[in-house]
């Protein structure tokens, strides 16, 4: 099947997206830098909706793992499926 491997290349590039978010977020907090912006841009849809629904722990935002974690079990999916 031609679409399983094309998506679990997408959920990595996503996963990619992911890891630059959060390092260029404890260099430069608001996105400034071109590509730090794409990131920012292309991540947040995704991080945003998981924001509201589970809230800070101890005062750090876990929507990152949430959405990291997810993404890896979609990618356990697909493989499955492919």
């Amino acid at each position: 099947m031609f679409f399983a491997p094309v998506l679990e290349l997408v959920l990595y590039a996503f996963l990619v997206l992911l890891l630059v978010r959060s390092v260029f977020s404890w260099i430069e907090p608001y996105p400034k830098n071109r590509v730090h912006r794409v990131a920012f841009d292309l991540t947040e849809p995704f991080l945003r909706p998981v924001r509201r629904l589970v809230p800070p722990f101890g005062g750090f935002d876990i929507s990152f793992i949430v959405v990291w974690v997810v993404v890896l079990l979609l990618i356990g999916v697909v493989r499955q499926a492919g």
